[in-house]
């Protein structure tokens, strides 16, 4: 019979403790004893350890948890105190070591961490289950600059105006502008402060609302990372616990997301590198509704015909909303709304399209102003056009949300 084999990562006089009660263990064997995480990290991936024990180490957060999962190594916490003991759980581990444990207790939680197996490599979020729980957007478009900050700032605004209560959040990690475009300071902390206290287990509702900047009735915005360098900043693994916090916040969560989809642009040599598309994989993997915006120039569609087959590949059955825009025949010829449908239509079996005329002189006295379009030119083409989407969209969840109630009503 095998032994399990458990690597040790545990600081504090109790850690001679844990590794002799392991080692009598017939049905257990210590392969490592480790210094540092570091340490520790090097010999999961090395595969000398199915089980690793950990204490709390002032660099261990949900990220580096999750590097322990991916290498399919099941983490088992060895609190030293109370206050580590509480800061373990937040951090999402199922089977704590009791302080004070005796040899046959502390075996049997390791045991038990091993039947559980490797956790929190993310698993794929479930759909919302409607019921006072708000819906994630996530609005997503190819490389080229297809306006889809304009659309998700847009959006959020009119589904606000309209009496839902939303959130705006700015996950683009190479060029984020939700807060240029709503007039504010791009210093304020907003998502990455988030994403910090996320990694520390310590997220609550009570962070969204301090850092969740109020713009209009019923609006907040919480600002993206303020340099594109920072990237590193939002992990995937500190935005996967955010979504559910910020569905307690707001109705809708309109999440304005990078073109990036890969997630291995950062690991060819190193397995363990972050990844600068992970914040908007997880956007997506948590999305109720996804939301694609392309241009409408021959170049914008092209790239929207393979975005939505790589979109596709991300997240099968996202049915995404296809909103086009800057439509105008200069670039289509005529009846350039048809040519566009029947294009994505024919080429990405896309069979509804909303489409935004090309308004710049709206759309550019509104950015001049840091005002949405409702705001800045109420008439505009397309700030109706939008208007109108939201619209669809906010029916959208309200269908979604009957349909909730009504399951609840059945279970119970």
């Amino acid at each position: 019979m095998s032994s399990l084999a458990v690597i040790l990562a545990v600081r504090g006089p109790h850690e001679a403790a844990i590794a002799t009660a392991l080692d009598r263990h017939p049905g257990i064997l210590v392969s490592r004893r480790c210094a540092d995480l570091t340490e520790a990290l090097a010999v999961a991936h090395a595969g000398h350890g199915s089980v690793v024990v950990l204490s709390d180490h002032p660099q261990l957060d949900r990220a580096v948890v999750a590097e322990f999962g991916a290498a399919g190594a099941a983490v088992v916490g060895a609190p030293g105190s109370p206050e580590a003991q509480e800061r373990l759980r937040a951090l999402g581990l199922g089977e704590l070591i009791p302080l004070g444990a005796d040899p046959v207790r502390i075996a049997a939680t390791v045991l038990a961490g091993a039947e559980r197996g490797a956790p929190l490599v993310p698993e794929e979020p479930q759909p919302v289950q409607v019921g006072g729980a708000g819906a994630v957007i996530a609005v997503w478009g190819p490389t080229g600059a297809p306006g889809r900050t304009t659309v998700a700032t847009n959006l959020a605004a009119e589904l606000a105006a309209a009496g839902t209560h939303t959130l705006c959040v700015d996950v683009d990690t190479y060029g984020g502008a939700v807060a240029q475009a709503f007039g504010l300071l791009d210093e304020a902390p907003g998502v990455a402060a988030l994403a910090r206290a996320a990694l520390s287990g310590g997220l609550s509702p009570q962070h969204v609302r301090r850092h969740a900047l109020e713009v209009a009735p019923r609006l907040r915005v919480l600002t993206g990372i303020a340099r594109a360098e920072r990237w590193p900043e939002l992990p995937a693994a500190a935005l996967d616990p955010m979504w559910e916090v910020l569905r307690s916040e707001a109705e809708a969560i309109v999440v304005d997301c990078g073109f990036g989809l890969e997630s291995d642009e950062a690991l060819a040599y190193d397995t363990r590198a972050p990844q600068r598309n992970g914040a908007t994989l997880s956007a997506l993997a948590a999305a109720d509704v996804v939301v694609a915006v392309g241009g409408s120039e021959p170049l914008s569609v092209q790239r929207l015909v393979h975005g939505l087959a790589t979109l596709e590949t991300v997240r099968p059955g996202a049915s995404p909303r296809v909103v086009v825009n800057r439509v105008r025949s200069a670039v289509v010829g005529p009846s350039p709304e048809t040519a566009l449908a029947d294009a994505l239509a024919r080429f990405a079996e896309v069979h509804e399209i909303w489409p935004v005329p090309f308004d710049p002189k709206a759309c550019d006295a509104a950015t001049l102003e840091g005002r949405m379009l409702r705001e800045r030119a109420p008439r505009s083409s397309a700030r109706r056009a939008i208007a109108g989407f939201a619209g669809a969209v906010r029916l959208g969840l309200e269908a979604r949300a009957s349909q909730g109630a009504a399951e609840l009503q059945v279970t119970d």
